[in-house]
């Protein structure tokens, strides 16, 4: 009985690791949100797909672990790394009354890395990620932890920074960082990473609070000392040049 819960990464192949691919070829049945099942698709076409909207993601677990459980070799796909806002602790969770099921947790390149790299270099020193949704978590916690980062001088990478519901958290999280940092601070967004439409773009900290995010959207807002250089957004380590 085999699990496999993979990060898919940004859903181009070139940016799939050799461990998610050997996973995915090995696995029969491919599990997960529609928009990332049709995204692997094409990639292993001769395999069998379930699928569940947005808000499915317990049913789509129960589903994979009913697959391998009765001996189909199965993978649940996840948008960048499983471990990551993906299906990997709920599926462990889920899998607790079956100690026998064999699951492999793939890793995956999550969208702080993938748009990092896309930005040029804004990680190199200490950073957080946080994600604005308020579907689990409560957005009084998600507001703290903002603050908490913005005071402690992180970069900070902003996951789902809006949807129809929640169209002002990001000015909003913005705000929050601007009671520590200049409305000067480099920022970066970039949006479907190693998909049609890829973008990315500078800001100002000031001048983010008005940018229209979406759900496919990364927020990246520097730190002290992020700089933009010819236009990458970068955070020196402290090197001594």
């Amino acid at each position: 009985m085999k699990l496999w819960i993979v990060g898919i990464g940004p859903g181009d192949a070139q940016q799939m690791t050799q461990a998610a691919k050997q996973a995915l070829e090995q696995a029969e049945c491919i599990v997960g949100y529609s928009v990332y099942t049709q995204l692997v698709q094409p990639l292993y076409p001769h395999k069998t797909y379930l699928s569940t909207a947005m808000t499915g993601e317990v049913e789509r677990c129960r589903m994979a672990i009913e697959q391998a459980v009765n001996g189909t070799k199965t993978a649940v796909v996840c948008s960048g790394d499983s471990g990551v806002y993906g299906m990997a602790a709920l599926c462990c969770q889920l899998a607790e009354k079956f100690p026998s099921l064999d699951i492999e947790v793939v890793a995956g390149v999550t969208a702080a890395l993938s748009g990092g790299a896309l930005l040029g270099a804004p990680l190199t020193h200490d950073f957080a990620v946080i994600s604005l949704s308020d579907l689990l978590t409560p957005y009084e916690l998600i507001q703290r932890r903002i603050e908490a980062a913005a005071s402690a001088d992180f970069v900070l990478v902003l996951y789902n920074p809006s949807s129809k519901k929640r169209a002002d958290y990001l000015r909003q999280a913005c705000q929050l960082v601007l009671r520590y940092r200049s409305a000067d601070t480099v920022c970066g967004v970039v949006r479907s990473v190693g998909r049609d439409g890829e973008e990315k773009q500078l800001f100002t900290l000031g001048e983010l609070q008005d940018y229209k995010a979406d759900m496919f959207t990364t927020v990246f807002i520097g730190n002290s000392q992020t700089i933009a250089l010819h236009g990458r957004m970068v955070t020196p380590r402290g090197y001594s040049l």
